[in-house]
């Protein structure tokens, strides 16, 4: 049962009472502390961490690799959310929001920062005309589901995966929210997947490459240990779907860089520089 609260006047910060992340959120913006980030040699530089939204990025250089684009390759190096890394100097002057993931592209005459990971996802899409349809109507259906994530992962990550894995205590009224509106998500997805084989069409698309690390990893029980409690079970095209991206070789690549955690034996990629990076880790047919 939630204890009743009333808010005050004026809200303050409790720095104590945030759950799992207390000791990076502030209401505030702006850098923390100076430091330098390292550049490396590739013309793409990617500063992140392996959440769904930095994994939709190395899934997407990954595709883009494997699909022959050699001009995709990329340094991918690792910033520690729980530390703080977000708060450099250096990190704020490519991304004023303090978010990962973060790019900036080398390869041209002046650097080119892009935040945000829908914005990196079209970038690259553009730069190198992948993953993207030129036809008017299938690039419009791919973008309205560019969209559709964007403004629906906020429920699943900040609202259901919040209050339902991270919070410090349980409450049934916020878990009972965002269970629902997760599962009308999900049933949203299942009536697509099964008129067409990819979320926006018949085409593999950063529409996909966008949606799986979040949704896929739900139900594929990746992600919050939630799959029974949301009974992923009854959503079985979008099951099919997420088993069908997850064995695409660039989504396994791609899924494991930047991560430094999970069970013993997991694979881990905290930093990437070089196909050799995976490799070493998942085999050279990973």
């Amino acid at each position: 049962m939630m204890t009743s609260y009333t808010p005050p006047q004026v809200w303050t910060h409790d720095a104590e009472n945030g759950g799992a992340f207390a000791s990076i959120n502030r209401p505030v913006s702006g850098a923390t502390h100076d430091k330098t980030l390292p550049v490396g040699e590739h013309g793409l530089q990617l500063y992140s961490m392996g959440t769904p939204n930095g994994q939709k990025i190395t899934i997407m250089l990954e595709e883009l690799l494997a699909a022959g684009v050699a001009a995709a390759d990329y340094d991918a190096h690792l910033i520690k959310i729980i530390d703080g890394d977000q708060f450099g100097s250096d990190f704020v002057a490519i991304n004023p929001n303090s978010k990962i993931p973060a790019l900036v592209d080398r390869s041209g005459d002046s650097p080119i920062s892009v935040f945000e990971s829908g914005a990196i996802l079209l970038y690259l899409a553009e730069k190198f005309g992948q993953f993207l349809p030129t036809d008017p109507v299938a690039r419009t259906s791919v973008m309205n589901w560019m969209f559709w994530l964007h403004g629906s992962a906020p429920y699943l990550g900040g609202g259901f995966g919040h209050f339902y894995h991270y919070a410090p205590e349980k409450f049934e009224y916020p878990i009972n929210r965002f269970t629902m509106e997760v599962k009308r998500q999900l049933d949203v997805l299942d009536q697509q997947l099964a008129k067409h084989p990819f979320v926006a069409g018949d085409e593999y698309s950063i529409a996909d490459i966008a949606i799986w690390p979040w949704y896929g990893n739900v139900v594929l029980n990746n992600a919050y240990n939630a799959a029974e409690f949301l009974d992923v079970a009854s959503y079985q095209h979008v099951l099919r779907w997420a088993e069908q991206v997850q064995a695409r070789p660039a989504v396994q690549r791609g899924r494991i860089v930047n991560k430094f955690w999970g069970e013993e034996g997991e694979p881990q990629v905290p930093a990437r520089h070089s196909a050799a990076d995976i490799d070493a880790v998942l085999g050279s047919d990973g």
